[in-house]
């Protein structure tokens, strides 16, 4: 017997499937929360949020820190760093996670 499993990520927020799909989350009045976006629907939270972000008090951090100088509250989109991959003859594949040293590549390069 053969068996195949099928993983199907979806937006949370929209309901619609995408391989771009990421767990995101964030805290409110002492309660956590994640929530699985895409690109588009996280640039919506994040717009969302950023006048709070921006004038509230940081208590603690679970990621680690960008850059010093480099502004640290934009995460690109997995599709955003693939591009950027495949312009510079770097090998990724269409869908799953972007590999850590690209990633890596992609910051050292901005």
């Amino acid at each position: 017997m053969v068996q195949k499993i099928v993983t199907v990520y979806t937006d949370d927020l929209t309901g619609t499937e995408s391989s771009e799909v990421q767990t995101h989350s964030f805290s409110l009045d002492g309660v956590n929360y994640e929530i699985d976006l895409a690109s588009e629907s996280y640039d919506m939270l994040f717009e969302a949020l950023a006048p709070f972000i921006s004038n509230g008090r940081k208590v603690g951090r679970t990621k680690k820190a960008g850059r010093p100088g480099r502004p640290s509250n934009h995460k690109p989109s997995a599709e955003e760093v693939r591009q950027w991959a495949r312009d510079n003859n770097y090998e990724i594949n269409n869908r799953g996670r972007v590999p850590t040293e690209i990633r890596e590549a992609y910051e050292r390069a901005r």
